[in-house]
Protein backbone atom coordinates (compact mmCIF):
# COMPACT_ATOMS: atom_id res chain seq x y z
CA UNK A 1 0.00 0.00 0.00
CA UNK A 2 2.29 2.52 -0.99
CA UNK A 3 1.50 6.00 0.10
CA UNK A 4 0.86 8.79 -2.59
CA UNK A 5 0.99 12.35 -1.33
CA UNK A 6 -0.26 15.03 -3.00
CA UNK A 7 0.00 19.13 -2.37
CA UNK A 8 1.97 21.64 -1.27
CA UNK A 9 5.97 21.63 -0.81
CA UNK A 10 7.27 25.20 0.40
CA UNK A 11 9.57 27.23 2.79
CA UNK A 12 8.11 27.75 6.70
CA UNK A 13 10.02 31.27 6.88
CA UNK A 14 10.24 32.09 10.96
CA UNK A 15 11.13 35.70 12.27
CA UNK A 16 13.99 34.54 13.54
CA UNK A 17 15.26 34.45 10.02
CA UNK A 18 15.33 30.25 10.01
CA UNK A 19 14.19 28.40 7.20
CA UNK A 20 12.46 24.75 6.92
CA UNK A 21 11.17 22.50 4.40
CA UNK A 22 7.45 22.25 5.42
CA UNK A 23 4.18 21.83 3.46
CA UNK A 24 1.56 18.99 5.19
CA UNK A 25 1.90 17.19 2.66
CA UNK A 26 5.52 17.64 2.41
CA UNK A 27 6.22 16.81 5.58
CA UNK A 28 4.01 13.77 5.63
CA UNK A 29 5.87 12.55 3.20
CA UNK A 30 9.20 13.56 4.47
CA UNK A 31 8.43 11.42 7.91
CA UNK A 32 6.81 8.79 5.66
CA UNK A 33 10.81 8.27 4.21
CA UNK A 34 12.29 8.55 7.48
CA UNK A 35 9.97 5.44 8.67
CA UNK A 36 11.78 3.77 5.98
CA UNK A 37 8.72 3.78 3.60
CA UNK A 38 8.42 4.66 -0.07
CA UNK A 39 5.87 7.59 -0.46
CA UNK A 40 5.58 9.21 -4.10
CA UNK A 41 5.12 12.84 -3.62
CA UNK A 42 3.28 14.81 -6.49
CA UNK A 43 3.56 18.32 -6.40
CA UNK A 44 5.11 21.70 -8.02
CA UNK A 45 8.05 24.35 -7.49
CA UNK A 46 9.84 27.02 -9.21
CA UNK A 47 12.83 26.90 -11.28
CA UNK A 48 14.68 28.94 -8.05
CA UNK A 49 17.01 28.53 -6.06
CA UNK A 50 13.98 27.18 -3.58
CA UNK A 51 13.03 24.35 -5.40
CA UNK A 52 16.87 23.44 -6.40
CA UNK A 53 17.09 23.00 -2.71
CA UNK A 54 13.95 20.80 -2.52
CA UNK A 55 14.82 18.57 -4.88
CA UNK A 56 18.22 18.30 -3.93
CA UNK A 57 17.14 17.70 -0.19
CA UNK A 58 14.43 14.89 -1.39
CA UNK A 59 17.10 13.15 -3.68
CA UNK A 60 19.52 12.99 -0.01
CA UNK A 61 16.87 11.80 1.67
CA UNK A 62 16.26 9.02 -0.66
CA UNK A 63 12.86 10.15 -2.11
CA UNK A 64 11.15 9.89 -5.09
CA UNK A 65 11.14 13.12 -7.36
CA UNK A 66 9.23 11.88 -10.52
CA UNK A 67 6.15 13.34 -8.97
CA UNK A 68 7.94 16.72 -8.99
CA UNK A 69 6.91 19.28 -11.43
CA UNK A 70 9.27 22.51 -12.42
CA UNK A 71 7.63 25.87 -13.03
CA UNK A 72 9.05 28.27 -14.97
CA UNK A 73 6.82 31.14 -13.76
CA UNK A 74 5.80 30.38 -10.72
CA UNK A 75 8.30 30.61 -7.72
CA UNK A 76 8.81 27.66 -4.99
CA UNK A 77 6.23 28.09 -1.81
CA UNK A 78 6.79 30.37 0.60
CA UNK A 79 4.91 30.45 4.45
CA UNK A 80 5.85 33.21 6.53
CA UNK A 81 5.34 32.22 10.43
CA UNK A 82 5.25 34.47 13.13
CA UNK A 83 4.96 33.73 16.91
CA UNK A 84 2.97 35.89 19.14
CA UNK A 85 0.90 35.06 22.52
CA UNK A 86 2.22 31.35 22.52
CA UNK A 87 0.35 30.93 18.93
CA UNK A 88 1.72 30.86 15.58
CA UNK A 89 -0.02 32.32 13.17
CA UNK A 90 0.69 31.63 8.89
CA UNK A 91 1.27 34.29 6.13
CA UNK A 92 0.61 32.02 3.15
CA UNK A 93 1.61 33.43 -0.32
CA UNK A 94 -0.87 33.47 -3.15
CA UNK A 95 -0.23 31.99 -6.85
CA UNK A 96 2.48 29.79 -5.59
CA UNK A 97 4.40 26.53 -7.74
CA UNK A 98 2.28 24.22 -5.59
CA UNK A 99 -1.42 25.81 -6.85
CA UNK A 100 -0.71 24.56 -10.81
CA UNK A 101 0.14 21.38 -10.61
CA UNK A 102 -0.58 19.70 -14.08
CA UNK A 103 -3.40 16.74 -14.37
CA UNK A 104 -2.00 14.81 -17.49
CA UNK A 105 1.92 14.77 -15.54
CA UNK A 106 0.18 13.58 -11.97
CA UNK A 107 -1.75 10.94 -13.50
CA UNK A 108 1.10 9.75 -15.54
CA UNK A 109 3.30 9.44 -12.15
CA UNK A 110 0.46 8.34 -10.37
CA UNK A 111 -0.19 5.34 -13.03
CA UNK A 112 2.92 4.03 -13.04
CA UNK A 113 3.84 4.44 -9.08
CA UNK A 114 1.82 1.34 -7.67
CA UNK A 115 0.11 3.50 -4.79
CA UNK A 116 -2.42 1.95 -2.98
CA UNK A 117 -3.56 4.89 -0.69
CA UNK A 118 -3.75 8.84 -1.80
CA UNK A 119 -3.00 11.36 0.86
CA UNK A 120 -4.19 15.29 0.25
CA UNK A 121 -4.52 18.02 2.51
CA UNK A 122 -6.71 21.42 1.36
CA UNK A 123 -4.48 24.53 1.39
CA UNK A 124 -3.76 22.95 -2.41
CA UNK A 125 -7.09 22.57 -3.78
CA UNK A 126 -7.34 26.72 -3.23
CA UNK A 127 -6.32 26.89 -6.97
CA UNK A 128 -8.89 25.01 -9.95
CA UNK A 129 -5.41 23.62 -11.82
CA UNK A 130 -4.15 21.91 -8.98
CA UNK A 131 -7.81 20.52 -7.92
CA UNK A 132 -8.09 19.31 -11.47
CA UNK A 133 -5.10 17.71 -10.95
CA UNK A 134 -6.13 15.76 -7.79
CA UNK A 135 -8.99 14.84 -9.24
CA UNK A 136 -7.67 13.58 -12.52
CA UNK A 137 -5.65 11.23 -10.08
CA UNK A 138 -8.89 10.06 -8.03
CA UNK A 139 -11.03 9.25 -11.28
CA UNK A 140 -8.30 6.55 -12.45
CA UNK A 141 -9.49 4.07 -9.91
CA UNK A 142 -10.69 3.27 -6.02
CA UNK A 143 -7.72 4.08 -4.57
CA UNK A 144 -8.45 4.76 -0.91
CA UNK A 145 -8.25 8.52 0.21
CA UNK A 146 -6.83 9.93 3.57
CA UNK A 147 -7.83 13.34 3.83
CA UNK A 148 -6.01 15.71 6.28
CA UNK A 149 -8.06 19.36 6.92
CA UNK A 150 -5.99 22.18 6.79
CA UNK A 151 -8.36 25.17 7.36
CA UNK A 152 -5.96 28.29 6.30
CA UNK A 153 -8.17 31.74 5.97
CA UNK A 154 -8.68 32.89 3.46
CA UNK A 155 -7.76 29.89 1.43
CA UNK A 156 -10.91 27.64 2.30
CA UNK A 157 -14.60 27.30 1.06
CA UNK A 158 -17.28 25.35 3.55
CA UNK A 159 -19.01 24.36 0.41
CA UNK A 160 -16.10 22.57 -0.81
CA UNK A 161 -16.16 20.26 2.46
CA UNK A 162 -18.85 17.61 1.53
CA UNK A 163 -17.25 16.60 -1.43
CA UNK A 164 -13.83 16.07 0.08
CA UNK A 165 -15.36 14.43 2.85
CA UNK A 166 -17.33 11.80 0.95
CA UNK A 167 -14.82 10.42 -0.78
CA UNK A 168 -11.87 10.35 2.08
CA UNK A 169 -11.95 6.80 4.07
CA UNK A 170 -9.76 8.50 6.88
CA UNK A 171 -10.19 12.35 7.95
CA UNK A 172 -8.06 13.97 10.33
CA UNK A 173 -8.81 17.83 11.53
CA UNK A 174 -7.87 19.02 14.59
CA UNK A 175 -10.77 20.33 17.05
CA UNK A 176 -10.66 23.88 15.99
CA UNK A 177 -11.49 22.61 12.45
CA UNK A 178 -13.73 19.84 13.51
CA UNK A 179 -16.36 22.59 15.41
CA UNK A 180 -15.92 25.16 12.01
CA UNK A 181 -17.04 22.13 9.78
CA UNK A 182 -19.53 21.02 12.37
CA UNK A 183 -20.70 24.36 11.85
CA UNK A 184 -20.76 24.47 8.47
CA UNK A 185 -22.15 21.51 7.58
CA UNK A 186 -25.03 21.58 10.63
CA UNK A 187 -24.29 19.63 12.77
CA UNK A 188 -24.39 21.83 15.28
CA UNK A 189 -23.80 20.47 18.76
CA UNK A 190 -21.05 22.65 20.88
CA UNK A 191 -19.93 18.93 22.30
CA UNK A 192 -16.27 17.34 20.48
CA UNK A 193 -17.60 13.85 20.81
CA UNK A 194 -21.06 14.30 19.68
CA UNK A 195 -19.59 16.37 16.41
CA UNK A 196 -17.05 14.07 15.90
CA UNK A 197 -19.94 10.35 16.02
CA UNK A 198 -22.02 13.35 13.70
CA UNK A 199 -19.30 13.57 10.95
CA UNK A 200 -18.20 10.28 11.18
CA UNK A 201 -21.73 9.33 10.40
CA UNK A 202 -22.58 11.69 8.21
CA UNK A 203 -19.75 10.40 5.36
CA UNK A 204 -19.51 6.74 6.42
CA UNK A 205 -15.46 7.29 7.53
CA UNK A 206 -13.86 4.45 8.88
CA UNK A 207 -11.56 6.16 11.32
CA UNK A 208 -11.99 10.03 12.27
CA UNK A 209 -9.16 11.44 13.86
CA UNK A 210 -8.91 14.75 16.05
CA UNK A 211 -6.19 16.05 17.49
CA UNK A 212 -6.80 18.52 20.50
CA UNK A 213 -3.09 20.35 21.29
CA UNK A 214 -2.25 19.90 24.71
CA UNK A 215 -4.84 17.78 25.74
CA UNK A 216 -4.04 14.78 23.10
CA UNK A 217 -5.79 12.76 20.18
CA UNK A 218 -8.67 11.01 20.30
CA UNK A 219 -9.82 8.79 17.53
CA UNK A 220 -13.45 7.55 15.89
CA UNK A 221 -13.51 4.04 14.27
CA UNK A 222 -16.29 2.88 12.23
CA UNK A 223 -17.63 0.40 15.07
CA UNK A 224 -18.77 3.13 17.15
CA UNK A 225 -15.55 3.06 19.43
CA UNK A 226 -13.76 6.19 20.95
CA UNK A 227 -9.89 5.87 21.44
CA UNK A 228 -7.66 8.95 23.12
CA UNK A 229 -4.32 9.57 23.87
CA UNK A 230 -2.97 12.18 26.29
CA UNK A 231 0.38 14.02 25.67
CA UNK A 232 3.68 13.87 27.31
CA UNK A 233 3.87 16.70 29.80
CA UNK A 234 7.60 16.78 30.37
CA UNK A 235 8.76 17.46 26.77
CA UNK A 236 11.05 21.01 25.98
CA UNK A 237 8.77 22.82 23.09
CA UNK A 238 10.91 24.91 20.56
CA UNK A 239 7.77 25.29 18.29
CA UNK A 240 4.47 23.57 17.79
CA UNK A 241 4.72 23.43 13.69
CA UNK A 242 4.33 20.30 11.86
CA UNK A 243 3.04 18.69 14.96
CA UNK A 244 -0.18 17.48 13.10
CA UNK A 245 1.34 16.81 10.32
CA UNK A 246 3.60 14.13 12.30
CA UNK A 247 1.16 13.12 13.96
CA UNK A 248 -0.93 12.26 10.25
CA UNK A 249 2.17 10.48 8.95
CA UNK A 250 2.27 7.66 11.67
CA UNK A 251 -1.57 7.09 11.47
CA UNK A 252 -0.22 6.89 7.32
CA UNK A 253 2.93 4.44 8.75
CA UNK A 254 -0.20 2.22 10.82
CA UNK A 255 -2.68 1.71 7.92
CA UNK A 256 0.02 0.24 6.21
CA UNK A 257 1.62 -1.44 8.57
CA UNK A 258 -1.96 -2.84 9.85
CA UNK A 259 -1.67 -1.32 13.39
CA UNK A 260 -4.77 -1.65 15.96
CA UNK A 261 -6.19 2.14 16.39
CA UNK A 262 -4.93 1.96 20.21
CA UNK A 263 -1.24 1.67 18.86
CA UNK A 264 -1.20 3.91 16.39
CA UNK A 265 -2.50 6.60 18.56
CA UNK A 266 0.30 6.32 21.27
CA UNK A 267 3.04 6.12 18.63
CA UNK A 268 1.35 9.28 16.85
CA UNK A 269 1.13 11.61 19.53
CA UNK A 270 4.60 10.23 20.64
CA UNK A 271 6.31 11.54 17.58
CA UNK A 272 4.34 14.35 17.41
CA UNK A 273 5.86 15.27 20.86
CA UNK A 274 9.06 14.62 19.03
CA UNK A 275 8.66 17.15 16.45
CA UNK A 276 7.43 20.31 18.98
CA UNK A 277 11.22 19.43 20.26
CA UNK A 278 12.72 20.81 17.32
CA UNK A 279 12.77 24.14 15.27
CA UNK A 280 10.17 23.82 12.25
CA UNK A 281 8.37 20.78 10.55
CA UNK A 282 10.80 18.26 9.42
CA UNK A 283 14.11 17.01 10.59
CA UNK A 284 17.19 15.74 8.08
CA UNK A 285 18.62 13.40 10.86
CA UNK A 286 18.29 9.86 9.86
CA UNK A 287 18.95 8.93 13.65
CA UNK A 288 16.31 11.20 15.11
CA UNK A 289 13.69 8.75 13.32
CA UNK A 290 15.89 5.69 14.27
CA UNK A 291 15.25 6.49 17.54
CA UNK A 292 11.30 6.34 17.19
CA UNK A 293 11.25 3.44 15.15
CA UNK A 294 13.05 1.17 17.14
CA UNK A 295 10.91 1.24 19.62
CA UNK A 296 7.71 0.97 17.41
CA UNK A 297 6.20 -2.53 16.58
CA UNK A 298 6.58 -4.55 13.42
Amino acid sequence: MRPLIFGEVLFDQFSDGTSVLGGAPFNVAWHLRGFGLDPLMISRIGEDAGGHEITQAMTEWGMDVRGIQIDANRPTGIVKVTLGSGQHTFHILPDQAYDVIDAQSAREVFTESGAGLVYHGTLALRSPESRAALEALLETGDTPVFLDINLRDPWWQAADLPALCTRARWLKVNEDELNLISHSLDIGSPRLEEQATGLRDRFGLELLLVTCGARGARAWSVDGKCHAVEPETSIGVVDTVGAGDAFTAVVLYGLVKDWSVPTTLKWAQAFANAICEVRGATVRDKAFYARQTHRWPP
